[in-house]
């Protein structure tokens, strides 16, 4: 039955992705957090295992992103390489970081992160172009940040990515389809720590690798990239204006649950 809730879960990921033109770890955190508090799991560290297991999915569904963009050559892969140290180094100090927070902490960071994406895509606020790429330190300082900040939470970093692309003038199809050639490093460098940081923890479930739920990972790896094929479909015979208000106000009730429930 577990199993079956994992590949309900990375359908139900995987097809709001598609929607919404999101990061399915803003849809399998939250969810794995849930899933696993009715599983009994310790609530020390319920919370870095979602984070963690959502990380492992996302290498998949980055390689399968990153495989269409680069077939219609919209990836930057110069940019890619520059802004990569900077998220490599970001993304272990995050995922060190979500080792030390106490769960309930950071379940309480995940919300206002979640009220946070949920104001701007129900408002559709966006920034306007106003500065160039920085250069030499600059982009690292900028790869490092987001490399932080979706370590911690699990993500593929789009929703700080994108934004931060196109403030700096890239082009909206340059930004996203980079912005998905940067989910990989974040998602594999946040792995690597998440194991390292969870190694031999006693109250790690059986069938763990590290901070990384193996039975949760297969099952949604299982139905996302699938399910994720038919989002997109769906998603351009319906508004978009509409998908983001839905989206939103679905993170709204995801963030106010962590914050105040």
């Amino acid at each position: 039955m577990i199993v079956v809730l994992y590949l309900i879960l990375g359908a139900a990921a995987g097809l709001m992705a598609g929607l919404f033109g999101v990061g399915g770890g803003l849809i399998i955190v939250p969810a794995l957090i849930v899933s696993f508090s009715f599983q009994d799991l310790s609530p020390d560290i319920l919370t870095q295992l979602a984070i963690g297991t959502s990380l492992a999915t996302i290498i998949f569904t980055s390689l399968s992103s990153i495989k269409t963009h680069h077939s219609k050559g919209a990836i930057d892969w110069a940019l890619v390489k520059r802004l990569t140290v900077g998220i490599v180094i970001g993304a272990v100090l995050g995922s060190i970081f979500a080792d030390y927070l106490p769960g309930d902490t950071l379940q309480m960071i995940i919300g206002i992160y979640a009220l946070t994406v949920a104001v701007q895509m129900g408002f559709d606020i966006k920034p306007t172009a106003q500065h160039d790429l920085p250069q030499g330190a600059g982009l690292t300082v900028a790869g490092g940040i987001i490399g932080a900040i979706s370590a911690l939470f699990g993500i593929g970093g789009g929703s700080l990515t994108v934004p931060y692309l196109s403030w700096c003038r890239v082009e909206m199809r340059n930004a996203v389809a980079t912005s998905s050639a940067c989910g990989l490093p974040i998602a594999v460098a946040g792995v690597c720590s998440y194991i390292v940081t969870g190694w031999n923890n006693p109250e790690l479930p059986a069938y763990s690798l590290g901070y990384i739920y193996l039975p949760a990972f297969f099952g949604i790896i299982i139905t996302s990239t699938v399910f994720a094929k038919q989002g997109a479909k769906l998603a351009h015979s319906l508004p978009s204006h509409v998908l983001k208000r839905y989206f939103a106000l679905l993170l709204l009730v995801v963030g106010s649950k962590f914050i105040f429930f």
